[in-house]
């Protein structure tokens, strides 16, 4: 992932920004999520293999859903780091073709990219993978709602 287009100042706040997100998802904790590496609309996420996370013990496969939690948050990552400005989000839609299982004991690693930033919403899609993006697990193509409401809606009403 290149760096090379942003100037140390906004690649830091762009780092800081990717940081607080991993930190605020108490879900992200708990399996483990790394954010590695935020360039512009980019965002790399590292996800520790577990027995904890297997879902056929036979197998030691890693269960689907921690790899669609993993995908999740790189691409709401990503689109974190598109965003001018720091703003609450939402996953709208996040479409995930399984491609292979990933493989027992490896770690597997998420890439995503935010291409398209509108007033409402961004588009982005993501890969994950063990050691290529060219040898994918699965590959991703999202939609996030920008600018959610973080008031209930009776805190909202006088």
């Amino acid at each position: 992932m290149s760096d090379q287009t942003l100037d140390a100042e906004e690649l830091a706040r762009l780092r800081e920004l990717g940081q607080r997100f991993m930190r605020a998802v108490p879900h992200n904790n708990a399996l483990g999520l790394e954010l590695r590496a935020v360039g512009d609309g980019r965002a790399e996420i590292f996800l520790p293999y577990d027995a904890r996370l297997v879902g056929n013990p036979e197998t030691g496969v890693l269960h689907g859903g921690a790899v669609s939690s993993l995908m999740d948050a790189t691409c709401g990552a990503a689109v974190f780091q598109a965003l001018r400005k720091p703003m609450a989000i939402a996953t709208l839609d996040l479409r995930i073709d399984y491609l292979k299982p990933a493989t027992p004991g490896r770690d597997v690693i998420a890439r995503a990219h935010c291409y398209k930033v509108t007033r409402h919403v961004a588009f982005v899609r993501g890969v994950a993978f063990h050691d290529s993006e060219d040898d994918p697990i699965a590959t991703s193509a999202g939609t996030f709602m920008l600018g959610t409401r973080t008031q209930s809606r009776s805190e909202a009403t006088p």
